[in-house]
């Protein structure tokens, strides 16, 4: 009991501010760093021939399974494949590319215009495919038994 109550005290008791561990920043702007577009890739320690890749930009359609609007509006990243083969002993599709299937979990954005300029910091150069927006007909359950007419003979 008499531990307890001590721990509670020490805890409500103000204690005296820590010395710093981390090395104050600057708010100042001579010390903002400007990054032209390109320059994060040259810096992230991908390998020459990576850097200048083609990307498409698209928002991806909504799912045929389900019925629900809620990851609709996304834009994604995937990358133009570049090299596959097939494996000689399995019969499986290979690939040298490090980005083969990045682009499908893992570069999500709320908007066109981050994606953009996501793939501009890294050097890439991007196409947008624009979202296809289908356009619906107005139907209705009657319409399945609407009269369309006498059925034509066939062989006459």
């Amino acid at each position: 009991m008499a531990r307890s109550l001590q721990r509670i005290w020490n805890h409500a008791l103000p204690s005296p501010p820590l010395p710093s561990l981390t090395r104050p920043f600057s708010a100042s702007a001579d010390a903002l760093v400007e990054i032209k577009p390109g320059e994060i890739g040259m810096v992230s320690g991908i390998p020459q021939e990576h850097l200048r890749r083609r990307v498409v930009i698209l928002s991806p359609a909504r799912t045929a399974t389900q019925q629900g609007s809620g990851k609709v509006g996304r834009w994604k990243i995937n990358f133009l494949s570049t090299q596959k083969w097939e494996n000689p002993l399995m019969g499986w599709t290979s690939t040298g590319d490090p980005y083969a299937n990045v682009g499908d979990s893992a570069l999500n954005f709320d908007s066109e215009e981050a994606a953009k300029a996501f793939a501009e910091r890294h050097g890439w150069e991007y196409a947008v495919r624009k979202h296809h927006t289908p356009i619906l007909k107005v139907k209705s359950y009657a319409d399945n038994f609407k009269f369309k007419g006498l059925p034509k003979a066939e062989g006459k």
